[in-house]
């Protein structure tokens, strides 16, 4: 178990020091050289430290084995298992980050001249070409940084296309009641009312339910998951394209599970009209913690004139050019670069963000993509869906299983059974920490009660899904014969069982000393 180690602060003593610098040659305020011109004589004695500020004073292998351990207090992909449901925490590749560190890429500044970074262009115009492969449709933007941001780049555009089209009354955006919270936000955000669409009995959208919807409302958009976060796929999903469409609306597909078809089928071909894609998921990009992350938005046809400028493009005169070569000799032989910002969109919902997107998340996912192959990609998929399958068929005996059938890279779980004895889904989720794996997600999607949302991805092995069974399996047994152990953990964590709610109100974000002076 690793301890909690006294804060930084609490092991200086004076004099210690990890470092050796000149001296700055700063003139001190009131000193013989606090004369006009001088640094002291600008800054003036108001702009000036009376004491250097108050830090720690440590020698350097104590910083370092003081961040060091730090680091060793969070639960990561690479040590241990992550079934998080909906997050897709995958291995990722460390080659993909070699990659991303390199100095052509890590080094760049975003107002380079386009002539400077004609790599980075064309990786990003390679990753759009791929991601257009994969997801059937037609043009993307790579500025989103993460996949809510996507949702709400989706959801402009579709606003903008209706309000030409002289269909701004068109007010509601239909959610259905297993999505993601974030649908729900970002439909508000962009000022529709939401529709909340019950799931039929099989867990899918019900063609009844969103013919009345569309019937009786002014429906600008269906944002939808697919599969769904039950980890079913829409088996009546070119019914539900037709009837959206017949209705005036568009679709909005929510690309949070695209891990579970990649190869297998295409949004755009079940008649998508845009598409998010979580980069950091999909596409293996340590991610967790807030970043980093990437939500490109793919297009097609429809709304392909409202994606967000500028987009990177290539010349279709010049493949082959706009090397460093092209950019030597007289005026008369240089020729425009081969890949470049195409800013004239007259109908862009314009920036948005500050510049062209997450570059070392986009590299990181055309690495993967390359490395990977078509077959590879396909082969993942399968091995995801293998997985999420094999542990359902292992803890259906023990856990209850809403929809317990084929399901595709993650399914839902209940703690039902278990909350009869006193333990719920949170004690189940903080227990298993004490495995050393971390727990699926908990209590989503909202439709199941004491959910537990299991997705094992496709890079984990046969002997750690079964290990994680016996850890389950484990639980249940001790909600039945001992359910305080279960209520009370964990017990071998660094940080046990917080207030959470205190503790998203009122973050303790830095350490205060007892004595302010002298603590």
């Amino acid at each position: 178990m690793l301890e909690m180690q006294p804060p930084i602060f609490a092991r200086s003593r004076p004099g210690r020091r990890g470092f050796d610098l000149p001296a700055a040659g700063v003139p001190t305020p009131g000193g013989p050289e606090d004369r006009p011109g001088s640094i002291a004589g600008l800054l003036g004695e108001v702009e000036m430290r009376d004491e250097p500020p108050r830090l720690p004073e440590l020698a350097e292998p104590e910083v370092v084995r003081h961040y060091t351990k730090l680091s060793q207090l969070n639960h990561a992909v690479d040590t241990g298992f992550y079934p998080l449901g909906s997050c897709t925490m995958k291995y990722n590749p460390k080659v993909n980050d070699e990659l991303t560190g390199l100095p052509g890429f890590a080094e760049l500044h975003p107002y380079q001249a386009v002539e400077d970074v004609q790599g980075t262009l064309q990786a990003m115009w390679e990753l759009e070409q791929q991601l257009l492969e994969l997801t059937g449709m037609r043009r993307a933007s790579l500025q989103p940084a993460a996949g809510a941001h996507g949702e709400l780049v989706g959801i402009l555009m579709i606003r903008a296309w209706q309000r030409d089209r002289g269909e701004g009354h068109r007010d509601t955006v239909i959610v259905p009641d297993s999505a993601h919270g974030t649908n729900l936000a970002t439909a508000s955000m962009a000022g529709y009312k939401v529709v909340e669409m019950p799931s039929s009995a099989q867990g899918l959208i019900d063609l009844g339910s969103l013919k009345e919807t569309l019937s009786r409302h002014q429906v600008s958009a269906l944002m939808l998951t697919n599969p769904n976060t039950l980890g079913l796929f829409e088996e009546d999903i070119l019914e539900i394209s037709r009837l959206t469409h017949e209705a005036g609306a568009l679709i909005y597909y929510d690309g949070a599970n695209l891990n579970a078809i990649l190869g297998k089928a295409k949004p755009g071909e079940m008649g998508m009209d845009v598409v998010h894609v979580n980069l950091h998921k999909t596409f293996s990009t340590p991610h967790g913690g807030g970043g980093p992350g990437a939500g490109p938005v793919a297009v097609g046809e429809t709304l392909e004139p409202y994606l967000p400028a500028p987009l990177v493009a290539r010349r279709p005169d010049s493949a082959g050019t706009g090397g460093a070569a092209d950019l030597e000799g007289s005026a008369d032989t240089y020729r425009s670069p081969e890949f470049y910002f195409e800013q004239e969109r007259p109908k862009s919902i314009g920036r948005v963000r500050g510049f062209y997107g997450n570059v070392g998340v986009l590299i990181r996912a055309l690495a993967y993509i390359i490395s990977m192959g078509g077959d590879g990609l396909q082969q993942a998929t399968e091995d995801a869906v293998l997985n999420a399958n094999y542990l359902r068929a292992r803890l259906r005996d023990t856990y209850e299983i809403p929809c317990d059938r084929m399901s595709m890279h993650e399914f839902v779980a209940s703690a039902g059974r278990q909350k009869s004895y006193g333990v719920n889904a949170r004690d189940v989720a903080k227990r298993i920490l004490d495995s050393g794996m971390h727990a699926p997600s908990i209590y989503f999607p909202l439709i199941v009660p004491e959910a537990l949302m299991i997705e094992p991805t496709e890079t984990e092995n046969r002997e750690t899904l079964d290990a994680f069974v016996e850890v389950m399996r484990q639980i249940d047994r001790e909600s039945r014969e001992d359910p305080e152990l279960v209520r009370t953990a964990p017990h071998t964590t660094p940080v046990r069982r917080p207030d959470e709610v205190l503790a998203a109100r009122r973050p303790v974000l830095r350490w205060v000393p007892e004595d302010p002076v002298n603590g």
